[in-house]
């Protein structure tokens, strides 16, 4: 499949089967994380895979809390898969996935946050050519302010100066693939 074509088709999933991703799936989407373009080729950044359901569900309800409706800007993500602002009934930010991918960068690096997201977006994209889905989810660096969300770092060895940037659900979506959404107009201009 042509790279636009996976890009103009892979979704946001936040409707999750209980069914566990393959381990060698995963071993795949997060190579795929690593080989990711970074800043200067320096490779400051990791990532942790909780490949167990329940202790997904257990960070995903922790990454709920951390959660600050206060601070939206804006109010709907979607009908087809509702995020926390949408349905404020969800208490997971993980939707159920029975997989999560955390990436974590070097702490008060400039580019950071742009080595962050090169990561994922090479994992959702690499997840959606496997036929896994996936959804990049924020407030990672909030979730591991939490007492818990330290004593989780501790536990899995995270070094110090690393702290986390995002998360990457995968699993199988539940119910109809979602439709693709319109394109807004006026998003791209050409100057020659």
């Amino acid at each position: 499949m042509d790279l636009l074509d996976m890009m103009k088709g892979r979704r946001s999933i936040r409707k999750y089967q209980p069914t566990q991703v393959p381990r060698e799936m995963v071993d795949k989407i997060v190579a795929a994380g690593l080989y990711a373009p970074n800043a200067g080729g320096g490779q400051r950044s990791m990532i942790v895979t909780l490949h167990n359901a329940e202790l997904t569900a257990k960070l995903g309800r922790l990454n709920f809390q951390a959660f600050d409706r206060s601070q939206l800007i804006g109010g709907h993500v979607s009908k087809e898969q509702p995020s926390v602002i949408d349905d404020p009934t969800i208490q997971n930010g993980f939707y159920g996935a029975p997989t999560v991918c955390i990436v974590f960068v070097q702490k008060d690096f400039l580019f950071n946050v742009a080595d962050a997201f090169c990561m994922v977006e090479n994992m959702v994209l690499e997840a959606y050519s496997l036929g896994v889905d996936s959804c990049i989810v924020s407030r990672a660096e909030d979730t591991f302010k939490l007492h818990e969300g330290k004593e989780l770092l501790a536990t899995w060895g995270v070094p110090e100066n690393m702290e986390a940037k995002a998360f990457v659900t995968l699993g199988f979506h539940e119910g109809e693939y979602p439709k693709e959404k319109p394109m807004k107009p006026g998003r791209s201009i050409v100057i020659e």
